[in-house]
């Protein structure tokens, strides 16, 4: 009789509509749906990481990346070059090659800077006879031109007023003397700086591989001169130095198409900083010395502690002007050559000018090339 509840309870199950089958099934499909959002892949989800895994759903912080590349080490790579460096990793394009076309006549000056070059010059350059400027005012016989073709490529120049009166930048002569005594020193000859200047510019335009001084006693205002500079184009060659900085190499003005470097026998003016105070970026030795015995190396104007200086190198006559008599004595190449090496001895580095007068006697030219071909220590 126990059988018959059973079966009867096993019916009303079976019976339609009855869901409590169903309802445990439901669950137990839910349970196992919360289970599998539960359990997902583990793994580095980063693609740019080296172990990145494509079936990983969840990042479990276990990402690895290459070691971040060291900061480059900057300078010249190129083993051929001058200055190559063996620690650098990434070339900065400061590679310097040695220069096949010379520098001012020489391949060895292109790398020397600037102070460690000796430049032939001459003293009171446009003072000739060529230019109609005739002794005792003169103090060479033939002008720029000729001087040029020679190898000279430094000059003194004093730049004067016409007359003590006009005072514009047209009135602006290339004269010798000084307007102490009242009137202009162009009485007693001139020169018109325009056609002079014009000419230097030109020769520039051609022998683009060389670099030019010009020292000027000047007796104008700064912007009358900077006037004629930029009238003739030399303005923008003009190189400005800054006090105390090591001077670039002769390669270096080049490239910069800074060939031309301007020194005045005056204060430094701030609104024209390409015009260097001679007495503090340079020195002077003393100058119209009685005889060649009396030439040294001491300092006569200027700051000695700087590495440009002139090696003044004309001697005067009784009436102290220049004595184109004995310029053969003091132009003397041999001469030149062995008072440049007490120079040496004494400051440590060659002079870099050797500044005379009656240029055509002797041959200063021959004498700077020959101090710049020794060897020294500085170079």
């Amino acid at each position: 009789m126990r059988a018959i509840p059973v079966l009867a309870l096993v019916g009303l199950l079976l019976l339609p509509g009855c869901s409590y089958f169903d309802e445990y099934t439901e669950d137990t499909d839910s349970q196992e749906t919360v289970n599998a959002e539960i359990e997902l892949i583990q793994g580095c989800t980063d693609s740019e990481a080296n172990n990145y895994d494509e079936n990983a759903e969840e990042d479990d912080g276990s990402c690895q990346y290459d070691e971040p590349d060291p900061e480059p080490v900057l300078g010249c790579t190129d083993s051929d070059a001058e200055n190559y460096d063996t620690n650098a990793t990434e070339d900065d394009g400061t590679c310097q090659y040695l220069e096949t076309i010379p520098c001012n006549g020489l391949v060895i000056l292109c790398h020397r800077t600037y102070d460690q070059v000796t430049f032939p010059e001459t003293h009171n350059s446009f003072s000739t006879h060529e230019d109609n400027i005739y002794y005792p005012a003169s103090n060479h016989r033939t002008g720029f031109q000729a001087q040029w073709n020679a190898g000279m490529r430094a000059f003194m120049l004093d730049t004067h007023y016409l007359t003590t009166a006009e005072q514009t930048s047209s009135a602006v002569r290339f004269c010798h003397g000084d307007s102490d005594r009242g009137f202009s020193p162009c009485t007693y000859g001139m020169v018109d700086p325009l056609n002079w200047l014009s000419g230097l510019e030109s020769e520039m335009e051609d022998e683009d591989r060389d670099v030019v001084t010009l020292l000027i006693e000047n007796h104008v205002e700064a912007d009358h001169l900077k006037e004629l500079l930029d009238n003739v184009g030399l303005s923008e060659q003009m190189y400005i130095h800054d006090m105390n900085a090591e001077w670039p190499t002769l390669i270096e003005l080049i490239n910069m198409d800074k060939r031309l470097v301007v020194f005045w026998e005056q204060s430094g003016d701030s609104a024209h900083p390409y015009f260097h105070d001679f007495l503090t970026h340079s020195w002077t030795t003393n100058y119209a010395e009685e005889d060649t015995s009396s030439m040294d190396c001491e300092t006569l104007r200027g700051d000695s502690n700087q590495v440009v200086f002139h090696m003044n190198n004309w001697l005067k006559n009784q009436a102290g002007l220049s004595d184109p008599t004995r310029a053969g004595q003091a132009n003397n190449v041999d001469f030149m050559v062995d008072r440049s090496l007490e120079c040496i001895e004494t400051h440590g580095k060659r002079p870099t000018f050797i500044a005379v007068d009656w240029w055509e006697e002797g041959d200063v030219v021959e004498a700077a090339k020959r101090v710049n071909e020794l060897e020294l220590e500085s170079d």
